[in-house]
């Protein structure tokens, strides 16, 4: 009888970003990408769109529709809205019916506090989900980057999101030292919005940051350095303006954000057991998470810790991949699920 259920049943495995969330259907791969946003009805307050639809509404909604983000630093800041989200992204992986309640497999940052768990875990249930599992982000995306994380030896890994940054040490299928800090992609947006505004007098959106951490932003010196466009408000004559703004620039509003992601690594690998250190100077540091692909932060590491550096080969999907390996592999999952 279990495994004629167990056959028609969705599990599925979930990276719950503070920007995007990833679903991994068993059997089928990534079967959802959308971003973690829901529209609301602030009358009714009932949700009106979801995802790609939600986003396209930042900073365009009437009075009466706010699109928010209800995670924040990639654990749930506003659970009712988080249900309505979570509600949407299970019932559209699995087609919106279920013949059984799904197994569910959610990544979460290493520094989750017991609360925040706990709203993790409340949440998933009361969509439906028969049984929910956490594993910590760094560990998925060890584990969706290929590394051998069940032997004894050294693997570095440093994911870098939305909201937070998960620097980690892993072997023997255990995490030897983690360090999570708040400080990712949402922080460099924001940067670039305080420094148009600082220097030029301009105000712009999220939307048109984070085009232009995109274009032009840069970790370390680009071969041909570039100049675009920016449009937003000018803040003195309350009026439409633009301004060119030059990669240069740029990359100075992202300095701090890159320079605490770069102490991070250099923490993590200053608390690391000289056995382990000896592995990752062989085998390096690998970056994931959909901020790693801001242009030259991998040679930007790579000089301030003299090791090698290398991107995932999908940094956006691989925390996503790992926990949707985890659906297959439960001897694994019950070595690294969070109690």
């Amino acid at each position: 009888m279990f495994s004629f259920f167990k056959w028609f049943s969705k599990d599925i495995a979930i990276d719950l970003g503070t920007a995007n969330t990833l679903v991994y259907a068993r059997g089928k791969g990534i079967v959802l990408n959308e971003p973690s946003v829901v529209a609301i009805d602030t009358h009714t307050g009932k949700p009106v769109a979801y995802g790609h639809e939600a986003k396209a509404m930042l900073g365009m909604t009437p009075d009466q529709i706010t699109a928010v983000r209800p995670l924040k630093d990639g654990v749930i800041a506003d659970f009712r809205i988080t249900e309505h989200l979570l509600r949407y992204f299970i019932r559209k992986a699995c087609n919106r019916n279920f013949l059984v309640r799904p197994r569910i497999i959610i990544a979460v940052p290493f520094g989750i506090t017991e609360v925040e768990k706990k709203a993790v875990k409340d949440s998933s249930l009361s969509v439906g989900a028969c049984e929910v599992t956490l594993v910590l982000e760094p560990m998925a995306a060890a584990i969706g980057a290929g590394l051998p994380v069940s032997e004894p030896s050294g693997n570095m890994i440093v994911d870098i999101g939305g909201g937070t940054t998960e620097v980690a040490v892993i072997s023997l299928a255990g995490i030897v030292y983690s360090r999570s800090i708040r400080i990712a992609g949402d922080e460099m947006d924001e940067a670039i919005i305080q420094y148009v505004k600082r220097k030029y007098n301009l105000l712009i959106g999220l939307k048109t940051a984070e085009i232009i951490k995109k274009t032009i932003g840069s970790a370390y010196p680009l071969e041909s350095e570039k100049i675009v466009e920016v449009r937003g408000r000018d803040l003195a004559g309350g009026v439409p303006s633009v301004m060119k703004v030059s990669s240069e620039e740029i990359r100075d509003a992202l300095a701090e954000t890159v320079f605490a992601i770069v102490d991070a690594i250099r923490v993590t690998l200053e608390k690391t057991p000289p056995e382990l250190s000896a592995d990752i100077i062989d085998r390096g540091i690998i970056l994931t998470g959909g901020s790693s692909l801001l242009k030259n932060l991998d040679y930007k590491i790579k000089e301030e810790t003299g090791l090698p550096v290398a991107l995932a080969d999908d940094p956006l999907t691989t925390v996503a991949l790992g926990v949707g390996k985890l659906l297959t592999d439960t001897d694994l999952l019950k070595k690294i699920a969070v109690e």
